[in-house]
C-alpha cells in the first residue's frame, strides 16, 4: 500500500496517544510479551484512527516485511560471527593485547576502546558476558573498586552497540531514513570515540572513587587464559574490520560521478560493500583463521553457529513489531501531523529526533523500539526529505542517543549489570544509568554540532 490515510488530525493524536497508553500498560504494567504487546498497540491506532480492515492487514505486513528486510540477514550473520569471535577467544586476546599496550593505569582507555570494538561484531549482552571476568580480575590486582574498570568497558559497549554499523540498530534507522552506511560509520565512530571518553575513563573515575564495589565472589578467582592459544591480536582486528572496511569503501567510490575512471570496478565494490555481502564475507574468514585453525571442525563450528541463533528470533520479532508501529503511525498519517507541529517549533529535527527516541526509550526500556519508533516518525515528516546526506547520519545518531539514555528499571541492561556487578537498584541507577545517559547524550550533541555544518 502506497496511499496515505487521510483522517482528522484530532483523531489521529487521540489514536496515537492511545496507543501509546496501551503499549506502555501492557510491557510496564500487565508484563506482556514486548511483541504481543506492540502488535496490540499498533492495531489500536489504526482502528481507532478509522483506518480501514484491509489497510490495517497491510500496513501490519508491510511493516514486517519493509523492517526485517534491512536488518534480518545482519542479525543472523552477527550472532555467527559473535559466537566464533567467543569461542575462539578472540575477544580475550583483543583485550589482553590492549591491556599489555596500555598498562595498568591505562587499563580504563583499554577496556573502553576493547567494548567498543568488540560490540561492533557481538551483541552488547554477549561482549559483556565475555568481557567482564577481565575487568573484574583488573580490579582485584589494583585493590580498587571493580566500577572503575567495569564502567569503561560497559561504555565501550554500548558506544559500539549504539553508533556503528553494522550492528542492527543504527543499521535499521539508516535504512528506514535512507542513510548510506558509510556515511553511518564514519560518523558513528566520531560520535563514539567522544561518548567512550566521557562515559567510560571520565565517568569510570568518579564512580570508582564514589562507590567502593568489590569484585563479586564468583569471580574472585578469576581465570587465568593461556595466551599461546589465542589467536593473533592482528588477525581477530582485521576479521573484525573487514566489514567496516568493505562498506566505508563502497560509500567512497560512491562519491565519483558516473563516468569516471573507477567505473570499472565500482560494481564489484558495491557488491562486496552491501551491508549482508560484507558481513557473510567476515564470517566465513572467522570460520577458518578463528575457527578451524584454532581446532574446531567445521562439525562443531556448525554446532557452535547454530546455537548463537536461538536468541535472534526474539530481537527480529520485536523489531518487526516496531516496524509494524512505525507503519501504522506512517500510514495513518500522524507523521504528516508531527511533522506539521515540529515545523513550527524552533527546535533543530536533530534535536526533535533525540527527544522522540528518548521519549520511547524512558516509556519502554528498549532501545530497539525506540529505535524504530523514533525512525518511523522522523522518516515520515515531509521535512526530512529536504536533508543533505550528513544532516540525517547526524538523525541517525540522535535516535542512537536517546535510545541509549536512562536505561532504568525496564531496561534489561540494567538487570543485567546489577546482576553481575552485585549491586543494589540505587548504586545502579548511579552508576550504569548515568553512563548511559552519558553516552547517548555526548553522541548526540556531537551530532547536533556536526548537523550545524551539513
Amino acid at each position: 500500500m502506497e496511499t496515505t490515510f487521510v483522517a482528522d488530525p484530532t483523531r489521529l493524536i487521540v489514536a496515537a496517544l492511545c496507543g501509546l497508553v496501551i503499549l506502555l500498560a501492557l510491557i510496564i504494567k500487565a508484563k506482556f510479551q514486548p511483541l504481543i504487546a506492540i502488535l496490540i498497540a499498533a492495531l489500536s491506532i489504526g482502528v481507532l484512527a478509522g483506518m480501514p480492515v484491509s489497510m490495517i492487514v497491510d500496513t501490519v505486513s508491510k511493516g514486517m516485511g519493509e523492517t526485517l528486510k534491512g536488518i534480518a540477514l545482519l542479525v543472523g550473520l552477527g550472532s555467527m560471527f559473535g559466537a566464533i569471535l567467543e569461542i575462539s577467544g578472540g575477544a580475550e586476546r583483543v583485550a589482553l593485547t590492549m591491556m599489555s599496550k596500555f598498562g595498568e593505569k591505562r587499563a580504563p582507555w583499554a577496556l573502553g576502546i576493547t567494548g567498543m570494538v568488540t560490540a561492533i561484531p557481538v551483541f552488547f549482552d554477549a561482549g559483556l558476558i565475555i568481557l567482564i571476568p577481565l575487568a573484574f580480575s583488573i580490579a582485584r590486582r589494583a585493590k580498587k573498586s571493580s566500577l572503575y574498570f567495569v564502567i569503561p568497558l560497559l561504555a565501550g559497549l554500548a558506544v559500539g552497540h549504539a553508533f556503528i554499523p553494522p550492528t542492527p540498530g543504527p543499521v535499521l534507522v539508516a535504512n528506514i531514513l535512507g542513510v548510506d552506511l558509510g556515511l553511518v560509520i564514519g560518523l558513528g565512530l566520531v560520535c563514539g570515540f567522544f561518548s567512550m571518553i566521557a562515559a567510560g575513563p571520565i565517568w569510570g573515575k568518579i564512580c570508582g572513587s564514589r562507590f567502593d564495589v568489590p569484585v563479586p565472589k564468583q569471580y574472585q578467582e578469576a581465570p587465568e587464559y593461556d595466551e599461546s592459544k589465542l589467536p593473533s591480536f592482528g588477525s581477530v582486528v582485521s576479521i573484525i574490520l573487514i566489514p567496516l572496511f568493505l562498506i566505508l569503501i563502497n560509500s567512497i567510490l560512491g562519491m565519483f560521478p558516473e563516468g569516471s575512471a573507477i567505473d570499472a570496478i565500482r560494481p564489484f565494490f558495491t557488491f562486496l560493500g552491501t551491508p549482508f555481502v560484507a558481513l557473510l564475507l567476515a564470517t566465513i574468514v572467522a570460520m577458518f583463521l578463528l575457527g578451524t585453525r584454532n581446532g574446531y571442525s567445521l562439525q562443531e563450528l556448525e554446532k557452535v553457529m547454530t546455537k548463537s541463533l536461538e536468541p535472534t528470533g526474539l530481537i527480529l520479532l520485536v523489531t518487526a513489531g516496531g516496524g509494524v508501529l512505525r507503519y501504522m503511525l506512517q500510514d495513518s498519517g500522524m507523521g504528516d501531523i508531527i511533522g506539521n507541529a515540529v515545523a513550527a517549533t524552533p527546535l533543530p529535527i536533530v534535536v526533535v529526533a533525540f527527544l522522540i527516541a528518548l521519549a520511547v526509550r524512558v516509556s519502554v526500556g528498549s532501545a530497539t523500539v525506540a529505535m524504530t519508533m523514533a525512525a518511523g516518525i522522523v522518516a515520515s515528516m515531509p521535512i526530512v526529505t529536504t536533508l543533505s546526506p550528513l544532516h540525517l547520519a547526524c538523525l541517525v545518531m540522535a535516535i542512537a542517543g536517546g535510545s541509549t539514555a536512562f536505561s532504568h528499571f525496564n531496561d534489561s541492561g540494567f538487570w543485567l549489570v546489577k546482576s553481575l556487578c552485585n549491586l543494589d537498584e540505587k548504586t545502579t541507577f548511579k552508576t550504569w544509568t548515568m553512563m548511559e545517559t552519558i553516552v547517548g547524550t555526548t553522541g548526540f550533541i556531537v551530532a547536533l554540532i556536526v548537523s550545524f555544518f551539513a
